[in-house]
C-alpha cells in the first residue's frame, strides 16, 4: 500500500543528508513524497545576491531530481527560526500536515547542534499529535551530518538509532544530489563530504546487515 511521506528540512540539504536514500526508496515505491523547507537565505542576514540565486537554482534542481509531489517553503531566515513564536511555527507546520496528510514524517534530531533544528523539532513534533492528525502513523528523527554528530555528547543527548533503511541501491544518487549544494559540501575531513556520507552509510549498514543504510530514531509508530 502506497504511503504519503513528509520530509521536514530545516535548511535545504538536510533532507538529502538525513534521509535522501530513504526518500529515493519511497519514490521508487510510488509513495507520495513531499518536501517542506523551513528557512531561506536573505540579504538582511548577510547573504549575497549570488548566494541567494545559486541556492534557488539548487533547490529547483534537487526537487526535479527527486521528483517530489510538492515542495513547500516557509521562508524563515536561516539561523533565526526561534524569532518566530513556537505556537505560530506549530500552526504553520500543522497547516502543511493538514494539506499533505502524511502517514510518515521525518524530523530533525531533537538535540542537533543547530538551534534552528531544535526549534523545528519541538514545533513539528507538537504538530504530529494523533488526536489532531490521526492519519500520521510513523514519526522518525533523522541523522544529519554536521549537526547530529556535533550534538552534546552525553547519554541523554546522543543519537541512538533504532530504525534502519537499506540504501545500498540509492547511496550513489544520494551523494550526487548532496553535491548539488556546492557551498555546503567539502572534502574529508569536512563532515559534509562524499567520503563521509559513504562512511556513515557503511557504519549504519554494518549495524543492520546491509552494505549501506540510513539510520533513524523511531519516535512513534501506530499500527491498526
Amino acid at each position: 500500500m502506497a504511503e504519503t511521506v513528509l520530509a521536514i528540512a530545516v535548511h535545504p540539504d538536510d533532507e538529502t543528508l538525513g534521509c535522501g536514500g530513504t526518500l529515493l526508496r519511497h519514490l521508487e515505491l510510488g509513495d507520495q513524497t513531499h518536501w517542506l523547507i523551513i528557512t531561506k537565505m536573505s540579504k538582511e542576514r548577510g547573504f549575497s545576491e549570488t548566494q541567494i540565486t545559486d541556492r534557488e537554482q539548487q533547490i529547483n534542481q534537487v526537487a526535479n531530481i527527486y521528483g517530489f509531489d510538492s515542495v513547500t517553503r516557509f521562508g524563515l531566515d536561516a539561523g533565526y527560526v526561534d524569532a518566530l513564536p513556537m505556537a505560530e511555527l506549530v500552526r504553520k507546520i500543522g497547516s502543511v500536515i493538514d494539506e499533505v496528510r502524511p502517514n510518515v514524517v521525518y524530523l530533525p534530531y531533537l538535540f542537533d547542534a543547530h538551534s534552528d533544528h531544535r526549534s523545528v523539532f519541538q514545533s513539528a513534533f507538537a504538530a504530529t499529535k494523533c488526536f489532531r492528525h490521526p492519519f500520521i502513523r510513523k514519526v522518525l528523527m533523522m541523522e544529519t551530518q554536521s549537526e547530529t554528530d556535533f550534538a552534546v555528547s552525553s547519554n541523554a543527548h546522543t543519537f541512538s538509532p533504532n530504525y534502519f533503511v537499506n540504501i545500498s541501491n540509492q547511496l550513489r544518487k544520494k551523494i550526487a544530489i548532496a553535491e548539488v549544494y556546492r557551498e555546503e559540501f567539502g572534502e574529508h575531513p569536512f563532515p559534509r563530504s562524499a567520503r563521509n556520507i559513504e562512511a556513515l552509510a557503511t557504519l549504519r549498514g554494518a549495524m543492520a546487515g546491509f552494505e549501506f543504510a540510513e539510520a533513524f530514531q523511531l519516535l512513534k509508530e501506530i499500527c491498526d
